[in-house]
């Protein structure tokens, strides 16, 4: 048995190393726990390119001392744009600029999410009460009178004062709450990076441009200081729906996307068609605790991704669960109930809101013209949509 013979000096277990599970181990190791951070793979990456972050999420970065890193590889955009998919008319644009900043008191930053793991890593290296151990799958975890024990797959275990299950949507974790399964949503995305001067065609470099479109979309912004050029291609595959077993295959893609303005399809050529991520969520679930065992990220609220809050949330999730062990630094119980109370309530908006922000956007017939006409009336400086998802809030209030 490793770390200890349980009680409060054991310390926090988090099952899962990617950026919600380092985000919340180090969140931890500033308020002075000892943290055991256990990743299922070989080493600490991310997969995937792209990553869209908030201010409700780089508020918290900039409060765990990252954001001075984050700006050496992110991209800070000036504007949100909305476009149609079909014609490439302009819809409706957010301004991302001094006003925006001010407004919820962060920005708005764009960069790999790998870029983002390997900050997060760097500062989970530099906390000697962090212990960082890859190759750690978890096969069980089992709450205990005066703590938690977690049993891993090559016959360690590991004992702490609680545990956060930020494993991710195929969480094993989870299971200890809900029988439940993730929802595919039909549809399916192919997402990449090409450097800036070779992209074919791309949107202006200081924008996140989304064309929306009849169940499809196309994403463009720039990585890495704008050495990047990030983009992603979603559509709803027939053959998911017909049952065919190797459903939203590339052919699939260019039959879908051929529809859509010369921009994309000038642009399609240098997407990346090797690998592709059909498209997850779960239902919300309103029990994330028992005993001293927690979920967090997407193990707890896996969305969809049309409010690019996965991410956001995962990261809220972290200082959330550590301004709760400020609050009871005695009470691991009681901590971990607080946190449940308030992150089960905000996800939950946050999860069907991303679903139905998926649905406006690729809604065809009168609903696609009725909604383009309400975008291109919006006024720009209309927050009233954002205000109760970006704006500034005390993370353990109960409240939507």
């Amino acid at each position: 048995m490793a770390n200890g013979t349980g009680g409060s000096k054991d310390p926090i277990l988090v099952v899962g190393g990617g950026i919600g599970g380092l985000a919340a181990a180090l969140r931890l190791s500033r308020s002075g726990h000892d943290v055991v951070v256990l990743e299922k793979a070989a080493q600490f990456v991310e997969i995937g390119a792209g990553l869209q972050l908030a201010p409700n999420a780089t508020r918290v970065l900039t409060s765990l001392g990252l954001m001075d890193k984050i700006r050496e590889v992110g991209v800070f955009p000036n504007r949100l744009r909305l476009k149609t998919a079909l014609t490439d008319e302009n819809l409706s644009y957010l301004d991302l600029g001094e006003g925006f900043i001010q407004r919820y008191g962060a920005p708005y930053v764009v960069m790999h999410r790998n870029d983002l793991l390997t900050i997060l890593l760097q500062g989970c290296q530099e906390q000697p009460s962090i212990e960082l151990l890859p190759g750690k799958e978890i096969r069980e975890v089992e709450n205990q009178p005066d703590g938690v024990i977690a049993v891993c797959a090559d016959g360690t275990s590991y004992r702490g004062k609680a545990l956060i299950g930020a494993d991710g949507l195929w969480s094993t974790v989870r299971k200890k709450f809900s029988d439940d399964a993730p929802v595919n949503s039909g549809y399916v995305s192919y997402r990449g990076t090409v450097p800036t001067d070779r992209a074919t065609a791309h949107a202006p470099l200081d924008e996140v441009v989304a064309w929306i479109g009849p169940n499809l979309h196309y994403v463009q912004y720039p990585l890495r200081s704008g050495n990047l050029y990030n983009q992603v291609a979603v559509f709803k595959s027939d053959q998911y729906l017909k049952g065919m077993e190797d459903w939203g295959n590339s052919e699939e893609l260019e039959e879908k996307l051929s529809v859509t303005c010369e921009h994309i399809r000038t642009a399609m050529p240098l997407l990346g068609r090797d690998h592709r991520w059909p498209m997850y969520d779960r239902e919300p679930i309103d029990k994330w605790t028992i005993g001293n065992i927690t979920l967090l990220g997407d193990a707890a609220h896996p969305m969809l991704q049309y409010l690019a809050q996965g991410a956001c949330q995962a990261i809220e999730d972290a200082e959330a669960i550590g301004m709760a062990f400020d609050r009871e630094p005695k009470n691991v119980t009681e901590a971990l109930a607080m946190y449940e109370r308030a992150r089960t309530i905000r996800t939950a908006r946050v999860q069907r809101n991303a679903r139905l922000w998926g649905d406006m956007w690729h809604i065809d017939g009168a609903g696609r013209l009725m909604r383009d006409e309400l975008f291109k009336t919006r006024d720009p400086d209309d927050h009233s949509h954002i205000e109760w998802l970006y704006g500034k809030r005390d993370l353990l209030e109960v409240r939507p």
